[in-house]
């Protein structure tokens, strides 16, 4: 059996996932690039990597989520977010979920293979822009810190609605995508309204990418 590590990257920027290539592909073995979340989890079950590389803002099914569907299908396969996002409620939220790594993209190409090193030693690695005490928080919990972010308010399913809401899918397509009924998406979408206390699909579209849930700009 190799003894080189075997990494999977999950990013929807082309020229991002390009250069993460070339970064990694000297010390690792790239099995995969996949550029949604929904293929994430796919890709991850099917090849079984040691490390999945990942985006928060992912198509279809943000990097949070699809990092928590891996984790429970594939508890073995360790994960390292890369993201834009340097606010506590991201990295809190990643840390609950069972990722390993948090690296910022704007360090990428001085801490990504850093961070792939020490998650495959059994350590943590969080960019030092981001502190060690989120870290701690998000692992013993002790203080009432804001759920606003990444929707926490919301339950995995209603998210997974509100994104492809905001990315423009009509209710039947959401449907088929996350194999419901048509009335079951429309209750989500009634009672992530009135959660959010949103009341147009244009309110919804902001609140996602504020959220983070999606990339459209």
């Amino acid at each position: 059996m190799s003894d080189i590590c075997r990494v999977l990257l999950a990013d929807d920027h082309v020229l991002v996932a390009e250069g993460i290539q070339k970064l990694l592909e000297p010390e690792f073995e790239l099995v995969g690039i996949v550029a949604d979340g929904r293929s994430l989890v796919a890709a991850a079950a099917k090849l079984q990597p040691d490390i999945a590389v990942v985006d928060i803002s992912l198509p279809l099914l943000n990097g949070l989520d699809a990092s928590q569907h891996v984790k429970k299908t594939n508890p073995n396969i360790k994960i390292i977010i890369l993201t834009m996002h340097s606010e506590p409620n991201f990295v809190t939220q990643a840390f609950r979920v069972g990722v390993s790594g948090y690296v910022l993209k704007q360090s990428v190409g001085s801490e990504l293979v850093q961070a792939i090193r020490e998650v495959m030693k059994g350590r943590t690695f969080v960019s030092p822009m981001v502190t060690q005490s989120l870290v701690d928080q998000a692992v013993n919990p002790s203080g009432s810190g804001e759920a606003n972010g990444f929707a926490q308010t919301l339950s995995s399913r209603q998210r997974e609605v509100l994104q492809l809401v905001a990315e423009g899918k009509a209710t039947k397509e959401i449907a088929s995508i996350l194999n419901v009924s048509i009335k079951t998406v429309e209750f989500h979408k009634t009672r992530i309204m009135k959660e959010l206390r949103l009341r147009t699909a244009a309110e919804l579209t902001k609140y996602a990418i504020s959220a983070g849930l999606t990339s459209i700009h």
